[in-house]
This record gives C-alpha cells, structure tokens and sequence, in this order.
C-alpha cells in the first residue's frame, strides 16, 4: 500500500517522542513555576536538490515541544507544502519522473532542541533530527514517500513568558525513487507557551503589613509621618505605638512637651507626664528640676522660685533697656531678703530657619550676663551668688515656627534656690537636643 510506510515512520517518530517526554518527565529537576509544553506554528520554503521530481515551494508547518529540562527540548510537527510544481529533469534525455504537473507534500519531523541561553530573552539553539516526507502523486518508479535525518540551528526571541516569535534552518537528506534529496528548509513563525501566563494570586496574611512589628500599620505609619521600618522614629525611648495609642505624644518629637527630658525617661523613669512640662505644678518645668536644680519634678512644694523676663533686646544687642529695670529690681529684692540664696539666669533665643546654634548660644549668654551685671551693681548682689548661662535655642518653651518666629522662646528665666535647700548636681543631666534648623547663613536671635 502506498501510504504504509509513511504511516509506520509517523508512529514510530511518535512513539519516540512520547518515550522521551515521559523519561524526560521522570528525569527533570524541579524549576519552579515553568510551562513545559508549546506549541508553534510556521511558514517557509522548502528547497529540493536540483534533480528532484518536484521544484521548491512553500510550505506550513505545526509543531508541539516539550522541554525536558532547562538546556533541551523535544519537538515533534507536521507540514504541508500545498503546491510542488513537476520538474523536467535531464539526464539521458529530458524525463519529467513526476506523473502529475504539481503535487501535495506533506510530512512529519522530530526534534531535539539544544539551547545556549535558556529563558533568555534571545534564545539560540541547535537541533539534531529526523523527517519524513510523502507525496499525493506517485513518482515514475511508484514510490512516493522517504524518511531521513537531518539537523539544524534556529533562534527564539521571547516577548514574554507566553508569546515568542521564531525562525529556524534544517538540512535534510531524504531521497525518493533515488531521483535526489529535500535539500533544506528555511521558515519562521510564532510559538506559544502553555499556562505561562498566570493571572495575580492574592494571599491573606494575616492583617496588614507592619514592617517594624511596633503595633502600627505601615499605612497608619504614612499618615502620621513615621519611619515603617523603625520602632522608635524620634529616637526617644518610647516606641511609635506606645506614643500614639498609649500616651498620646509626639512620635516626630523626643520632648512632646518641650521640658527638656525626652519622652521615654519620662515615662519609664522620673514617671512625669510627656504631655506635661510642668508635671507637679510648681512652676518649674521637668526638665529643669531634674537636669539643674536636683528636685523632684513629682513634688512641687521643692520646685525653685522661677521668674521668667520677657525681656525684648534689641538686635544683635545685649544691652537692657530702661523698661525692664523693674523687673529686676523684684529680683534683686527677693534675693537681699535672703542673704544665703543663690540664682541661675538663663538665657533662651527665638530659632529661625538659619539661626546659627554656636552664634545665638553666646548671644543669649551675654544677655544673662547683662541680667547679673544689673543685679551685682543695681542691687548690691554678691556676684558669686549669681550664674549666667545662655542656651541659645536649644531649650524652646514651645514648637518653634521657623518662618515667623516664636516670641515664647525668646526670654531670660530666672531660677533663685531659697538657703537651706538641697545644692544643685554637681554634674547635671544632659537635656534633649533637639534638631538644628538647617542653613548656612547665622542669623542671630531677636
């Protein structure tokens, strides 16, 4: 029967294939979320040796792949070539072998695919194979159909995970009625991956994400300004949730009330209210009782007597303006009444946007020192009674407003320690910090 033996190498080509898929299967290392089957469909030409029965034409073919691990692939297709003109062939004389004027050709091929760059997105490869190749006419001598080996070279260029584009190269030795060979065949086309495109998968985790695990979502993190992968943002010993759910602070400020303790001591060691300069209400700020004066900020019947001077200088000036001198003069009374009392004078600046730390810190000293000047020669004051310091900026009684100034901050306080009560630390605690404004110009405090 004529089509017998093409038949018989159809099967034993797919029996082949299917044997070393399953091996393959058997064989294949885990790869994760790969596809391995596809499917391709080309067109190209088909080139006959010179003597074939039948001239060059066009041909389509279907292919289906499965790749047996990362570097090789197998593939096994069929084609047709609908249309082969006869070809006059001349040997002894003209002869035309081909009983038709044209002619189908039709066939099988398997492949093995040996890839360079595997899920590249370019992909060269080389292939060792076999075809086989039947005809609809019957050549002079009645045989129609041949079978042979052939190899080859082609190249994939990857879209994405599903869609490819291709073009491949075979050579090919495969003779009928010994009258010469299917030469080569060059063609091109498009390849699909089966289930390489995966829609989302969404997972619940749980809740939502808290990347620093402090009780406070990463979106609850966004709105309020804090650092999502931080505990602690302001660096004050109280975490981000403990300040928000628990005590109601400032996560963005170590000092939410502007004592001069940050918010973690407070709460965790002198047990004084962050939200509360003034914890006891004696008149003195936290801070102050506990880095200076060595008090309780807890009991405010040991609280120092505090008067606070808005005393206004003019710029850049440290000079006390008649209009305040009574205000010292109350000052200077309170301490010749008490002859073993002593008192601090501090000076504090207003900070804007370029004030410079170093320059409005001797600024602000020099006017406490205008202060005890007035009070040694006004008021008869021992001098050694009486201690200037100026803390520039660094010590603000409320936010400051960079832009338009802060007239709270910008005061002189006076702290008076009565005789009999305890002498202050001799090595006082270290106050908050706060961050500098940035700019390079120093602008001095008004």
């Amino acid at each position: 029967m004529k089509y017998s033996r093409f038949l018989g190498l159809i099967v034993t080509i797919g029996l082949t294939f299917g044997y070393l898929a399953r091996a393959g299967v058997a064989r294949a290392e885990e790869k994760g979320n790969e596809h391995p089957f596809n499917t391709s469909v080309t067109i190209g030409r088909i080139d006959m040796e010179g003597d074939f029965p039948t001239k060059d034409g066009l041909f389509g073919q279907v292919r289906f792949g499965y790749d047996l691990n990362t570097w090789w692939t197998l593939e096994a297709g069929v084609f047709i070539a609908p249309v082969l003109k006869a070809q006059t062939i001349y040997r002894d004389g003209p002869t035309k072998p081909l009983e038709a004027d044209e002619t189908t050709g039709y066939g099988a091929t398997a492949d093995a695919l040996f890839h360079f760059t595997p899920w590249k997105r370019i992909d060269p490869y080389l292939t060792v194979g076999a075809m086989v190749i039947a005809f609809t006419d019957d050549f002079e001598d009645r045989d129609s159909s041949d079978f042979g080996p052939r190899v080859g070279a082609g190249v994939i260029y990857n879209f994405n995970d599903e869609w490819s584009v291709r073009t491949d190269f075979r050579g090919a030795l495969v003779g009928v009625s010994d009258k010469g060979t299917v030469n080569s065949t060059v063609e091109a086309g498009v390849r699909y991956v089966f289930g390489a495109h995966v829609p989302p998968s969404f997972t619940a985790d749980g809740g939502p994400k808290d990347s620093d695990a402090d009780g406070l979502t990463d979106d609850e993190e966004m709105q309020l300004g804090t650092d999502p992968h931080h505990v602690d943002t302001d660096k004050d010993g109280l975490g981000d949730y403990d300040e928000v759910k628990v005590h109601k602070t400032n996560p963005l400020n170590p000092d939410t009330d502007f004592d001069a303790l940050k918010d973690g001591p407070e709460v965790f060691h002198y047990l004084t209210d962050p939200n509360q300069r003034d914890t006891d209400k004696g008149g003195v700020a936290d801070g102050h009782e506990v880095i200076e004066d060595g008090t309780n900020p807890k009991d405010g019947s040991d609280d120092l007597q505090l008067f606070e001077l808005n005393i206004q200088f003019d710029y850049d000036k440290s000079v006390i303006k008649a209009e305040y001198f009574k205000d010292l003069d109350i000052i200077g009374k309170v301490l010749q009444r008490d002859s073993g009392a002593s008192a601090r004078i501090e000076g504090h600046a207003d900070q804007l946007k370029k004030s410079n730390k170093v320059y409005n810190d001797q600024l602000s000293e020099r006017r406490a020192k205008a202060c005890v000047d007035y009070l040694v020669e006004k008021a008869g004051i021992e001098r050694s009674r009486l201690t200037p310091v100026g803390y520039g900026f660094s010590r603000p009684k409320v936010k400051p407003d960079l832009i338009n100034g802060t007239p709270a901050n910008r005061r002189v306080e006076v702290y008076i320690r009565k005789s009999g009560m305890p002498p202050a630390p001799v090595t006082p605690i270290k106050a908050v910090e706060l961050p500098p404004a940035t700019g390079p110009a120093a602008s001095p405090a008004k």
